[in-house]
């Protein structure tokens, strides 16, 4: 959580998941790309579907890159099978072009791990949209951070809400951080809605991959957070005009700070001493940003 306040540099916007015609998006990569940047987005990583049915696609988005806009390589990586004989959704941000195929007996926790060797920053991915279990979560060893928002599946069937997940795996002892992405497709209203503020000196691949590895960043749905410092037994927030800030920990440990366009807390920590918390911001319109989690030693 506090890294990313700390570190030198600036935050930068970016998706890091979504979809083109080379799986099953309607837009072309060239398009889907120009489309996050002219809504003033820094950065994109086009992920789509690593499946033999689309011939294994890195989609090559370098040509695209300009003086203020740059690319990630990735994609949304499957192997058979959950424990409920679903595909595995998980997603690569960082991999190399020729990224091998995945082996037709290769299992999800094995596939994540060789994206992560491979350089990536990888992640569990919408785990409300195809109810991936807890004890099928823990076995993906390899994971960097959870999905918390996944616009596409909340617009599409109200299942993109990914902190309940998150929640467990860090009550079971997982450090696991968290991104907000668009999973955009084209086909409906699905880009735009999340997204990631990335902490980094410049805006270029290698400086990004490394923030988001090391926790740099948080994620959003359009409120910003300005600082989370830590202030002796309290927890400072500065952020956009909220209606309320909230500390989240295990089981029903909380603290709030409520009112109208507040931008300041000071919340103690107390409550959350020997396990971890997690700031949450959330603005009138009923958008919320959430910061990684800080751990607390007993």
């Amino acid at each position: 959580m506090l890294e990313a306040f700390d570190a030198p540099g600036r935050f930068w916007r970016g998706n890091i998941h979504g979809h083109s015609t080379n799986s099953d998006g309607a837009l072309t990569p060239e398009e889907a790309v120009a489309r996050y940047r002219r809504q003033g987005y820094d950065f994109v990583a086009l992920t789509d579907h690593f499946l033999p049915g689309y011939n294994f696609p890195i989609s090559d988005t370098r040509t695209f890159w300009t003086e203020t806009f740059t690319t990630l390589l990735g994609a949304e990586v499957h192997a058979p099978a959950t424990s409920r004989a679903e595909l595995w959704h998980i997603v690569a941000v960082g991999l190399p072009p020729d990224f091998p195929a995945t082996g037709p007996t290769e299992t999800g926790p094995t596939l994540a791990r060789r994206c992560r060797e491979a350089g990536a920053f990888v992640a569990i991915a919408h785990p409300h949209w195809y109810n991936l279990t807890l004890e099928d979560a823990l076995t993906l060893d390899a994971a960097h951070a959870v999905e918390v928002y996944n616009h596409t599946c909340a617009v599409e069937c109200d299942r993109g809400d990914g902190l309940v997940m998150l929640d467990a795996l860090l009550s079971a002892g997982r450090r696991i951080d968290v991104i907000a992405t668009d999973d955009s497709h084209w086909s409906q209203m699905d880009a735009f809605g999340g997204w990631v503020m990335v902490k980094a000196e410049e805006n270029a691949p290698a400086a990004l991959l490394d923030a988001l590895k090391s926790g740099r960043h948080y994620a959003t749905q359009g409120p910003e957070f300005h600082e989370i410092a830590r202030d002796g037994d309290h927890l400072v927030i500065r952020c956009t005009a909220a209606s309320n800030i909230i500390l989240v920990g295990p089981a029903a440990r909380m603290r709030t700070h409520p009112g109208q366009q507040v931008t300041h807390a000071r919340l103690p920590l107390e409550p959350f001493a020997g396990g971890w918390c997690r700031a949450v911001i959330l603005d009138a319109a009923g958008k919320r940003a959430w910061s990684n989690p800080l751990w607390l030693e007993a």
